[in-house]
């Protein structure tokens, strides 16, 4: 398991973009140098979480609990195969493309060491928008995605550190608890019957999912229950 790519992104132009500023920091690009990675604070102050990252909507990216995101090498080649077109590693946004690493199976919770100091923890699946649709411009990308759920992972900085492509990825912490990132996304998404199932991954699930599972189970007096697999 490891980082097979580090992605960094420029704030560039894009009409797809919903706020102000008309730029999107979406189009990742490898980089052969080392960045490096800590908290970058609360969301609506804070971007990325990897030095020289660029994150240009603020309301809705970045922040404490989206720092770094994570896509499988191994999604990216699948979903290669479906378009019919190549997807170079950071296609998708994602400042880390792995190999070997199940991401969007990983569980709310569980945390990566990469290299010799960062330790990230995953706190949830990617929700697709309107930029992500238009830099990859496939007509129904944000239905497609969201169906299919291979979701990556968004991950806080528990431990900073430098990383760079190549750094060995070791899974130190599982819980037990089976809400993986692909779960936490269909919850709020696709299936909202999940939601009471995921309250089991407790704070470290993403806040927001977190709050909406809550006003769920408060609203509709359901409890909640053993989660299954992915």
């Amino acid at each position: 398991m490891k980082i097979l790519s580090l992605n960094l992104g420029r704030a560039t132009p894009s009409e797809h973009t919903g706020h102000s500023s008309g730029t999107t920091g979406i189009d990742k690009r490898p980089t052969d140098g080392s960045a490096w990675v800590s908290d970058p604070g609360p969301r609506g102050t804070g971007g990325s979480g990897v030095a020289g990252d660029t994150v240009c909507d603020l309301r809705h990216h970045g922040g404490s609990d989206q720092a770094v995101y994570a896509y499988a090498r191994e999604e990216l080649d699948a979903w290669e195969r479906e378009l019919g077109r190549p997807l170079p590693s950071g296609a998708f946004g994602e400042n880390l493309t792995t190999t070997g690493v199940d991401v969007s199976g990983a569980l709310v919770g569980e945390r990566w060491r990469v290299g010799p100091r960062l330790l990230l923890e995953v706190t949830d699946g990617r929700i697709p928008c309107r930029t992500f649709q238009g830099h990859l411009g496939e007509k129904g990308w944000i239905k497609r995605f969201t169906q299919d759920g291979g979701t990556g992972a968004y991950l806080r900085v528990v431990e900073p550190g430098e990383i760079r492509a190549g750094d060995a990825v070791e899974i130190v912490h599982r819980p037990d608890h089976g809400v993986t990132a692909t779960m936490a996304f269909r919850a709020v998404t696709t299936d909202r019957s999940l939601l009471p199932r995921i309250l089991a991954a407790g704070d470290a699930l993403h806040p927001e999912a977190l709050r909406t599972a809550r006003e769920y189970v408060a609203r509709n007096g359901a409890d909640p229950q053993p989660p299954a697999a992915r």
